[in-house]
């Protein structure tokens, strides 16, 4: 009769256990690879789009306050903005924020009142048709908030200021590839630093900005 060698079929066992393993190894890495490319590639596609999101002005609103007479509030806005922006809250040294408002798109609730704003008594929009803030340095104050140090340029002069921000979201858009953020930003300044004196105290010195910025990026 035929003699089976024990050492054979131990060796055999053995290979057979270690293709098994490899089977198997080969089935797991079939499995988890394209999860793992998955993320690799999110990955990279994350740390890629790390840019400056593009200000979407229909979705934004700068609105402006003074106080009238000294007793009351008043509210207006301006209709046009565009820049660029970045908040990461764990780099603030890669954060930034660019706007330049339009003047000429006031809108105080008064036609009469809007072209008077934009005389030379005023923001003498013909000869500074812009306003800009560009952002220097970022402060962390809290999980989502932040002083924003940076420079505003109003009727042709720049005075440092600090603005109070806070990161309102970040999340996909509602087009394929797009991400959308949002802050809100509140600066109060007085006008009279820029050279606009005109009807003070009548019209208060000290205006407050709120900026609620929303920007896209693809």
């Amino acid at each position: 009769s035929m003699r089976i060698c024990p050492l054979c079929v131990v060796g055999a066992s053995a290979g057979l256990a270690l293709l098994g393993a490899a089977g198997l190894m080969s089935l797991d890495r079939a499995i988890t690879s394209p999860a793992q490319a998955a993320a690799q590639a999110s990955a990279a596609k994350s740390a890629e789009a790390s840019g400056p999101f593009d200000i979407d002005a229909v979705h934004s609103s700068v609105v402006f306050r003074i106080k009238h007479l000294g007793v009351a509030n008043f509210y207006g806005m301006f209709e046009k903005i565009s820049g660029k922006f970045h908040i990461d809250p764990a780099n603030l040294d890669k954060s930034m924020i660019e706007a330049t408002v339009d003047v000429a798109s006031i809108d105080s609730n008064n036609k009469d009142r809007d072209q008077h704003l934009l005389s030379d008594s005023f923001f003498a929009a013909k000869e500074f048709p812009t306003m800009t803030f560009k952002s220097t340095k970022f402060t962390k104050t809290g999980e989502n908030t932040f002083d924003v140090a940076g420079e505003l340029t109003l009727l042709g002069k720049t005075r440092p200021v600090t603005t109070k921000v806070e990161f309102t979201g970040q999340g996909p858009g509602r087009q394929p590839g797009v991400t959308v953020a949002g802050f809100e930003a509140r600066l109060e300044f007085k006008r009279s630093d820029f050279g606009m004196s005109y009807l003070i105290p009548g019209v208060s010195d000290e205006v407050g900005l709120i900026v609620a910025l929303e920007g896209t990026r693809k």
